[in-house]
């Protein structure tokens, strides 16, 4: 099975993480066919294990001991981010130089009950759509800078992590390569 983790916290000030020393880390875990896209903590890596729980705290114990910290480990297969690309979240959503369209992946499923849209209080993100483990989050630039990353935590968890729609596009290209 391919899998795609999408990591929480790889590359932001603080914690820089070569990725080739990603890769070997996911290798010395055990997995192979490993690969990785960009620098922000997209890795492919191919298992047996189908059980994503137990995938998830071993990648994330894994990371944990040899990075000195904790990384948001979300795991989604090639044919689950097809379906979210191919849902168009942002169809209806004219795009301006001020804004960015996202995909925030949690771990932990999203409350069915969530009433949409869903501005921020700062009103700089607003929640349009989700499926059970994403959100599609339209984020406001104010005065040129991107919003917080905490502003919908408490709605959609402590362990989620974000891809701008078009790197998702892109990301999603680089794992189908040599996928037969």
């Amino acid at each position: 099975m391919l899998y795609i983790a999408f990591l929480r916290g790889i590359n932001v000030p603080g914690r820089s993480v070569k990725m080739d020393h990603l890769r070997g880390l996911f290798r010395d875990m055990g997995f192979d066919s490993v690969r990785s896209h960009i620098q922000s903590g997209n890795v492919f890596f191919e298992t047996d294990e189908e059980d994503r729980k137990v995938l998830a705290d071993t990648i994330g114990a894994g990371l944990r001991e040899a990075l000195g910290y904790d990384v948001a480990v979300c795991l989604r297969t090639i044919p689950e981010v097809e379906a979210l690309i191919a849902l168009d979240p942002f169809k209806d959503v004219t795009v301006t130089e001020g804004m960015r369209c996202c995909v925030v992946f949690t771990t932990e499923r999203i409350d069915p009950a969530l009433e949409l849209p869903l501005l921020s209080p700062k009103k700089d993100m607003e929640i349009i759509g989700a499926s059970p483990y994403e959100a599609f989050v339209v984020w406001y630039l104010i005065k040129g800078r991107p919003p917080a990353a905490k502003g919908f935590q408490r709605h959609l968890g402590h362990d989620a992590t974000t891809r701008f729609f078009h790197t998702l596009v892109a990301i999603l290209a680089a794992a189908k390569k040599g996928v037969s």
